[in-house]
């Protein structure tokens, strides 16, 4: 696993288990979030974030986490394992609020400077709606995505074993 995709709905733990693997494979992480956002709230072009995906698609290793459907493609091509939380909608609801209600008004280390977290009801019916909306196509990306690894979890627990079963490899061979 050098080249590897998370995705799935906010407050699943994308950007945690990113930095976990991260430090443990010894990957670069590279959340989709800072290569949208500017200083308060402010996105960036399409074209300037196109240009920051490619200069990272091009390296050789990395984890990249975030859903950003537009690029997912082109993600896709490059990776060689897709880690998709396909977790519940009241999981992912559950997540979101103890991340606001931990860092309200202060910027996570998976986002841009100058964006503070905060709470808002269009996010929350966007996570409440996320798997009605994009479970069969994120289901179909993996299928495209042939030569890639997939592995989907389905709750924390899940996502806990396998982040010991890949730290625990990683521990091995190094």
């Amino acid at each position: 696993m050098e080249r590897i995709l998370i995705i799935g709905c906010s407050g699943s733990g994308k950007s945690t288990l990113a930095r976990a693997l991260g430090k443990k494979l010894e990957l670069p992480v590279v959340h989709l979030d800072q290569l949208w956002w500017r200083e308060g709230w402010q996105n960036v072009s399409v074209d300037d974030f196109d240009a920051k995906l490619a200069a990272v698609l091009v390296r050789d290793r990395w984890i990249i986490d975030g859903n950003y459907s537009r690029t997912m493609e082109q993600r896709l091509e490059r990776c060689d394992t897709v880690v998709y939380l396909d977790f519940s909608r009241w999981t992912c609801l559950w997540g979101m609020l103890q991340r606001v209600l931990g860092s309200y008004g202060k910027v996570r280390p998976d986002m841009s400077a100058g964006c503070p977290e905060r709470f808002d009801w269009k996010f929350i019916r966007w996570i409440w709606n996320y798997n009605r909306e994009n479970r069969a196509r994120n289901y179909m990306w993996l299928a495209k995505a042939r030569h890639a690894r997939s592995i989907v979890l389905h709750s924390r627990r899940e996502a806990r074993q396998f982040l010991l079963k890949t730290l625990e490899s990683a521990s091995a061979q190094g």
